[in-house]
């Protein structure tokens, strides 16, 4: 018997501890206490395979899920794991730490409240995003840092990429809610009787009109595309997708036209399918590899 054979055994015992070792991770409950928002926060992570046995640094995809879903929505329903980890080994994403935030406790949605009495956005900001990005091997320069989400999700995305262009590489809104799509819209939906969950507190004293106003101002996304300065137009890389039977469709389709007559480079996708799991597990794999594009070399 030639000796190498005798190295076969081992070998193959070696090959599952290998084959574990550089599996993916998924954690879908970590928790950071939040000063800003009073207490503590839970968030979602996805460890690419090979992270605990590398000694890199990664770039950050963080995936916002939509309204009534929490920041284990993508891993249970939508599947991010299985996905991310397809892409990764065909080489359609780079390797890549995605966060997953939860934006439904407490309050419903990822902005500050038009009284300001609650600042989800600043927390993002000031808080999980520095809490994150030291905690795990993440690369925190804007070129390697990208967001995408769903729904409400989409709308999270849409603002703080609008808000923050210095922040991200590429942004990626599916089926987003765009904010009112007028003023109208807006004064209608923040006199209404605030209920728990929406923009609006629970407190009696009336909005003035000047608050609704300039609220809408910075939380309209076609509003904020048309007042976006010349020369921030590509700083941002924009995937823009939304379903043919949507009840979302509308938004997105003003947004991708505002972003036609502005000059705004993007991708924008129409496909058949509607507001749900089915058509976001299958924008997951393009989002990777659009995200993926930004982070390498051209």
């Amino acid at each position: 018997m030639p000796k190498s054979w005798l190295w076969l055994p081992l070998i193959t015992l070696a090959i599952p501890n290998l084959l574990l070792a550089q599996s993916s991770q998924v954690q879908d409950v970590v928790t950071m206490q939040s000063d800003i928002l009073g207490g503590e926060r839970n968030y979602a992570v996805y460890l690419p395979p090979g992270y605990d046995s590398s000694k890199r640094s990664y770039p950050v995809l963080y995936l916002l899920h939509g309204s009534g879903d929490d920041q284990s929505g993508w891993i249970q329903f939508g599947e991010v794991q299985h996905i991310a980890d397809q892409a990764i080994a065909n080489g359609t994403a780079t390797s890549l730490v995605i966060i997953m935030p939860d934006g439904d406790t407490g309050r419903k949605g990822y902005f500050n409240d038009i009284r300001g009495d609650w600042r989800y956005e600043d927390f993002f900001f000031e808080e999980l995003m520095p809490h994150v990005e030291m905690k795990y091997r993440i690369r925190q320069e804007k070129r390697y840092r990208a967001i995408a989400g769903l729904s409400m999700g989409g709308g999270g995305t849409l603002m703080y990429a609008l808000h923050h262009p210095e922040l991200f590489s590429a942004a990626c809104p599916l089926s987003a809610s765009t904010g009112p799509l007028t003023l109208e819209d807006a004064k209608r939906r923040y006199t209404r009787s605030s209920r728990r969950g929406d923009s609006a507190t629970e407190s009696q004293e009336p909005l003035s009109d000047q608050q609704i106003e300039d609220y809408f101002q910075q939380h309209s996304a076609v509003e904020l595309v048309n007042q976006l300065p010349d020369d921030q137009r590509e700083s941002v890389r924009w995937f823009i997708d939304c379903g043919d039977d949507d009840f979302l469709y509308e938004g997105n389709s003003m947004l991708h036209i505002a972003m036609r007559k502005k000059q705004i480079p993007h991708e924008y996708r129409v496909r058949e399918g509607a507001h749900n799991w089915t058509y976001w597990r299958q924008s997951l794999p393009n989002v990777l590899e659009f995200v993926s594009q930004s982070f390498h070399q051209h």
